[in-house]
């Protein structure tokens, strides 16, 4: 009887073992996406800077270091402030004291989460301040009574960014924090999922295949894929749409390892609704090709260069 319950115990313990080895996040979805390991990140990355960029600085940024680094940030700096003399230019756009390989923007979807934005703000500072970056935060805010499309907003702020000569698109949720300094926030070759592992519920993947909450993507590459569809609102599956433009378009998406691409989701104010809508057609490449950034239509409201972030109201 002994050994029949040994014999049990080990093949269900094997069972788990292979079970846990295909849930973990670096071996989900192999096929689909690359794997960057630390030491393979320097040279994957895209080093490109804004049109006629200009520094003052004698000595090149080293980011070794920074690549290197497993500090990880705590998200407690969301409740404070930003310590004084932190250089950050009207607009949000900060350059460091040397000179930089990566100019990037970060452009975030808005509507109606002001402490959320508030926190997201100074933490990002502090965070991309330690990267070294040429960077400009873009706030895109949707002020009418729509529902609300986050896809557009980001097209809207895509096209802000690559008229202002920025190389390299980091398309962020304002519910996300970044925590190891390692994760570098730059392009590099190929799309990049940087939010694959968030700590709700449990540093994991939702799916093998999710490809949102914050993108790092060259601006030619988002143009090459048309941008996002306009015709999303809510969590209808904007994400999965962008997913298969980037597939449909034969770009290899990539993630860096796992203890790097962590993130810790901030809880959402109770009162706001999330509202839900589902698009009345699914993806195809006849659609992507006539839907995205060819067919973006919008009013601007207001731009208004704050000394945190550039902000864009508009209304769809």
């Amino acid at each position: 009887m002994f050994h029949i319950n040994k014999k049990k115990i080990l093949v269900v313990s094997a069972a788990i073992a292979v079970i846990l080895f295909f849930l973990h996040p670096s071996n989900s979805s192999k096929e689909e996406y690359d794997y960057i390991m630390k030491e393979n990140i320097m040279n994957s990355l895209h080093e490109k800077l804004t049109v006629n960029f200009t520094s003052a600085a004698i000595v090149d940024c080293d980011y070794y270091d920074i690549l290197h680094d497993d500090t990880a940030l705590p998200v407690t700096l969301v409740d404070g402030d930003l310590e004084e003399g932190h250089k950050i230019r009207e607009g949000g756009e900060f350059i460091p004291e040397c000179k930089p390989k990566f100019s990037v923007a970060i452009i975030v979807p808005y509507r109606d989460r002001a402490e959320q934005l508030r926190g997201f703000l100074v933490y990002m500072h502090t965070y991309l301040h330690k990267q070294q970056l040429h960077y400009r935060i873009y706030v895109i805010e949707q002020v009418d009574t729509h529902p609300f499309n986050r896809a557009k907003l980001l097209n809207i702020g895509a096209v802000a960014a690559i008229k202002a000569g920025y190389p390299c698109l980091i398309l962020h949720d304002v519910d996300l924090l970044p925590i190891k300094i390692a994760n570098i926030y730059a392009c590099v070759k190929t799309p990049r999922h940087m939010s694959s592992n968030i700590d709700r519920p449990r540093f994991s993947l939702a799916s093998p295949n999710v490809f949102g909450g914050a993108i790092a993507i060259q601006s030619k590459q988002y143009e090459k894929i048309n941008g996002m569809s306009n015709a999303y609102y809510g969590l209808s599956g904007d994400n999965s749409d962008l997913f298969s433009r980037v597939k449909a378009n034969h770009l290899k998406l990539c993630r860096f390892e796992s203890s790097i691409s962590q993130y810790h989701m901030t809880a959402h104010d109770s009162h706001i609704q999330i509202e839900i809508r589902k698009s009345s057609s699914e993806f195809s490449e006849e659609r992507m090709v006539k839907d995205g950034l060819n067919s973006l239509k919008f009013t601007e409201v207001a731009t208004v260069l704050h000394p945190l972030f550039t902000h864009i109201m508009v209304d769809l």
